[in-house]
């Protein structure tokens, strides 16, 4: 987080002068008035306006780190494509030894999501949704809970019976409940505290 004292004629020229050397916006910097100046007369007696200006903290960046430094220290040399949507952030993760970021039924993936998640919101106004891919993992764990999702609904179906899922991540229950949604034979629901929150599918009669 860099900082800088600058001067100008009045508060905002000494403010530009202080974004135009850190090479960043207004909106990602803290301003505090050191001395507003004073014009004096023909002259005489003036001061320069000074303020210093401070880098705000970059939450996504931070998470972008953190997700490298625990990368480096599991064993797996990655890079991160960062691609924004709306509130949404998108961390791609590539490289070698992925599956040590994944772990089983991408257990270590979802804790490690949940964590960037809240070093990218920490001391953020804007809340922002962060979502973390290690190769074409999301895109397989779909596949995986749609199989998964209509298969126990035809269960449900056939002994009228309600089916619990194994505990998931809300994201994942998402998925789960939005599959199912079209269904008319069955309805779902969410059971449970988190971490151990799970998805209940029942026939409707």
């Amino acid at each position: 987080m860099r900082d800088i004292t600058a001067q100008g004629q009045t508060v905002e020229e000494a403010i530009e002068n202080a974004l135009r050397e850190l090479d960043t916006t207004r909106d990602k910097v803290e301003v505090e008035i050191m001395d507003e100046g004073k014009k004096g007369i023909f002259g005489i007696g003036s001061r320069l306006a000074m303020v210093k200006v401070i880098e705000k903290e970059d939450g996504i960046q931070n998470a972008v780190a953190y997700l490298l430094d625990v990368a480096e220290k599991m064993g797996a040399q990655i890079t991160i494509d960062m691609k924004e949507e709306g509130k949404d952030v998108h961390l791609q993760v590539t490289g070698d030894n992925l599956g040590l970021l994944i772990g089983k039924h991408g257990q270590t993936l979802n804790a490690l999501q949940y964590l960037t998640q809240l070093i990218a919101n920490k001391g953020s106004e804007q809340y922002r949704n962060i979502i973390v891919n290690v190769g074409d993992y999301r895109e397989r764990r779909f596949e995986t809970l749609s199989n998964l999702a209509k298969k126990m609904a035809d269960k449900a179906i056939k002994t009228h019976r309600p089916v619990h899922l194994e505990p998931m991540p809300s994201f994942e229950r998402k998925i789960i409940h939005a599959i199912l949604s079209e269904n008319e034979k069955i309805e779902t629901h969410s059971e449970g505290r988190d971490p151990y929150r799970y998805v209940v599918i029942k026939s409707v009669k």
